[in-house]
């Protein structure tokens, strides 16, 4: 080989490790997303919108720089645990646990991989963070604080139907740790003690029990219906909704999207707006953060909404003291 010919091949030997280098293409992230109901039904398609409409606020598209992987629980609990494991076996980068549920569903199946979980009832009761401040784990996320809000919408619920004495309050077993729904079930209990209230608690497992629940509430008196911190119920919210207008039965409940469909009257944070913010957990993880680090976000305002043109429905007169108060009036 000429000497010429020699320092060329050198030369090239050097560069080609570089310039291979810098041809690579940059690696998309992938994101896990676990939603509680069927994949094409409007309630995912509406969590999943919102949750990319988060993600495109700081620079992702589906599709192009960030790949979301999601797996839809068909509005069964019980399959959380089954779609947390798949998404850990596909070595996704960080997963977003639509639910309180789901996120103790992916906790069990991976203590690595970094969890969101947009809407938390009690983060620290359900085990799933140390502290709000400090989680300390591989868990963070927001939380909507709904079982300790319970007193006071039962509360304003007395205010809106003063001669009310007989609610019926819909739950869900097991939606929560054991720790949080027993504490929350016996400050339910107390509050409506407190204010005179009669209450029939009727719990509903999965949706394909919601009908023979509304059946059970026919046969009774009841002037209200209560509806307690569920994902599964507020996935349901707008059957749950048609089935009480079907027994002239004003519903309370603990965000604004019962109302938008129908609902008398809501307390408590704007749930689906959760899920849009939970996109920025993710962006920092994905850029280095640690979940460890990131603190719970908690809501800076909780609404009260009103549904005036369904109170004039079931011919209900909202207190003009409440009306004035409230954040947000439907008519």
């Amino acid at each position: 080989m000429r000497r010429r010919d020699l320092i060329m091949a050198l030369a090239g030997a050097a560069v080609c490790p570089n310039a291979a280098r810098a041809q690579q293409p940059k690696k998309v992230a992938r994101i896990g997303f676990i939603v509680m109901r069927s994949i094409d039904s409007l309630e995912a398609r509406a969590t999943l919108g919102a949750f990319r409409q988060g993600l495109q606020e700081h620079g992702y598209i589906d599709g192009q720089n960030v790949l979301v992987e999601v797996r839809a629980a068909d509005s069964k609990i019980e399959r959380f645990p089954a779609l947390a494991s798949e998404l850990v076996g596909l070595n996704v980068d960080v997963i977003v646990a639509s639910n309180s549920a789901a996120g103790r569903a992916t906790q069990h199946a991976t203590s690595t991989i970094p969890i969101v979980v947009p809407i938390m009832g009690d983060p620290v009761g359900d085990g799933l963070v140390a502290s709000l401040a400090k989680p300390g784990g591989n868990i963070t996320g927001l939380t909507f604080i709904g079982p300790q809000l319970v007193p006071k919408r039962l509360a304003l619920l007395k205010e809106a139907l003063p001669t009310a004495s007989v609610v019926v309050a819909l739950w869900q077993p097991a939606v929560f740790s054991e720790q949080t729904m027993t504490k929350m079930m016996k400050e339910t209990e107390a509050a409506a003690q407190t204010l005179g209230l009669h209450l029939q608690l009727v719990a509903v497992r999965g949706p394909d029990e919601l009908e023979q629940a509304f059946s059970t509430i026919a046969k009774n008196r009841t002037d209200a219906l209560f509806v307690l911190p569920s994902t599964m119920l507020f996935a349901e919210r707008r059957r749950i909704v048609d089935l009480a207008t079907k027994l002239r039965l004003p519903v309370f409940s603990v965000s604004k999207e019962f109302v938008e469909v129908g609902g008398l009257m809501s307390y408590g944070a704007h749930l689906t707006d959760f899920i849009r913010r939970s996109a920025s957990y993710v962006d920092k993880i994905l850029k280095g953060a640690k979940p460890a680090d990131l603190p719970v976000e908690q809501p800076t305002k909780y609404e009260l909404v009103i549904n005036l043109k369904t109170a004039k429905a079931l011919e209900i007169n909202i207190p003009a003291t409440l009306l004035a108060r409230a954040d947000e009036v439907i008519e």
